[in-house]
């Protein structure tokens, strides 16, 4: 049976939004915090009364971030993104294209651009210091850096109250989902 274009175009988009060969229960809880997140999110904007473009652009960064950070600590991207060959130059190139803040400063009344700048900033910064720790230390630093990204981005980065759920999710995103590599199981 030959695969219609709407067909294959749907299964090129879907391996674009999670990863290609993601299994049916990876997709699902994928696509559901997906979902959650962006509802969750444009409830907030609209709560705040977001005008048409600002909650636009709203829904899309919360579909990518929410949805992000559940495909990043899938089995499937682990495999992806930490496959052999694959550098701390590859991952902090990933981190760094995350340019979301500035996106949001653009086009999203009250959040400024300096908010723009120290979430950026500190969460880059994190993944250069988890990046830079060895293998064996790399889980704790991250966890260390995911703190501090946090506790930075929530009391010196002054983010909107509707869109006060950004900086934390891009952390995780970023420095604790697609930054660690799949742990072995350990029996304890």
């Amino acid at each position: 049976m030959r695969t219609t274009g709407s067909m294959t175009a749907v299964r090129w988009l879907d391996a674009q939004l999670v990863v290609p060969r993601a299994d049916r229960g990876e997709r699902i809880v994928c696509y559901a915090g997906a979902l959650a997140g962006t509802v969750f999110a444009v409830a907030l904007a609209l709560h705040a009364g977001y005008a048409a473009l600002p909650l636009i652009v709203v829904a899309v960064v919360a579909f990518d971030l929410f949805g992000g950070t559940v495909v990043n600590a899938t089995r499937s991207a682990k495999r992806r993104f930490h496959r052999p060959g694959r550098t701390a130059r590859h991952h902090l190139t990933f981190v760094a294209v995350h340019v979301q803040p500035f996106v949001l400063a653009l086009l999203v009344p009250g959040f400024g651009w300096a908010a723009a700048g120290v979430v950026y900033g500190v969460v880059l910064g994190g993944a250069a210091v988890v990046l830079a720790a060895p293998a064996n230390l790399r889980r704790p630093v991250a966890f260390a850096a995911s703190a501090m990204a946090i506790t930075v981005t929530s009391t010196g980065a002054d983010l909107p109250r509707e869109l006060a759920w950004f900086a934390p999710v891009l952390v995780i995103k970023l420095l604790l989902a697609h930054l660690l590599p799949e742990e072995e199981n350990v029996s304890g």
